[in-house]
């Protein structure tokens, strides 16, 4: 075992609950590591539905970076495998998860993307939102067992990678991919937008 892997596993014990960790700190964890991930969805869906073009353009530049990012996760998960605690017998897992390569966490990428994306292109309170429920989503993964701190260090270099890529792109085509989707979205929600439902 080299150095930093060490210091990875000594890590994730320091902050990795235990049998005699109380229940209610679990139970909390548990809802943060399952459900806050929702939270994304509905940050962009904020950003969306008001109608302002600039946060309709910064919503799916997002998607962007997260869909490239997660691309990456992919393939580095193929290319190198690195269990997750459980697999090894290290610490204690309180939710179920499939026994697949722990490197690097893909909630954690996920957040990484969205927030570094928003605050970067000044949406301070959603970015600042997302941040603060990334944070508590990798504390929660680590906590119940199953990832590593390290983990969620290389999902953010990950996002960091992706939205680098992202950039320039966008700085092309950017206002072509958002007047198409914008276009779409008022097609395909003609009905409720001529209603006042939606904001077109």
């Amino acid at each position: 075992m080299n150095t930093l892997e060490a210091f990875n596993q000594a890590l994730f014990l320091t902050i990795n609950a235990t049998t005699s960790t109380p229940h209610w700190q679990i139970d909390v964890a548990l809802f943060i590591a399952d459900y806050v991930i929702y939270c994304i969805p509905l940050v962009l869906v904020a950003l969306w539905l008001p109608g302002i073009r600039n946060n309709r353009a910064t919503a799916l530049r997002a998607c962007c970076v997260v869909l490239l990012a997660l691309g990456f996760n992919q393939i580095i998960g193929l290319a190198w495998m690195h269990p997750r605690p459980f697999m090894i017998g290290l610490g204690h897992t309180f939710i179920e998860h499939a026994p697949d390569s722990s490197f690097p966490s893909d909630h954690g990428t996920v957040f990484a993307s969205v927030a570094l994306t928003l605050l970067l292109a000044r949406k301070r309170w959603y970015g600042e939102l997302t941040l603060v429920a990334g944070l508590a989503v990798a504390w929660a993964r680590v906590f119940v067992g199953v990832h590593y701190p390290l983990d969620m260090a290389g999902a953010v270099a990950i996002a960091c990678v992706a939205y680098v890529i992202v950039t320039p792109l966008w700085s092309l085509a950017g206002e072509a991919v958002t007047d198409r989707l914008i276009a779409l979205y008022r097609k395909v929600l003609a009905w409720p937008i001529t209603r006042g439902w939606l904001v077109q």
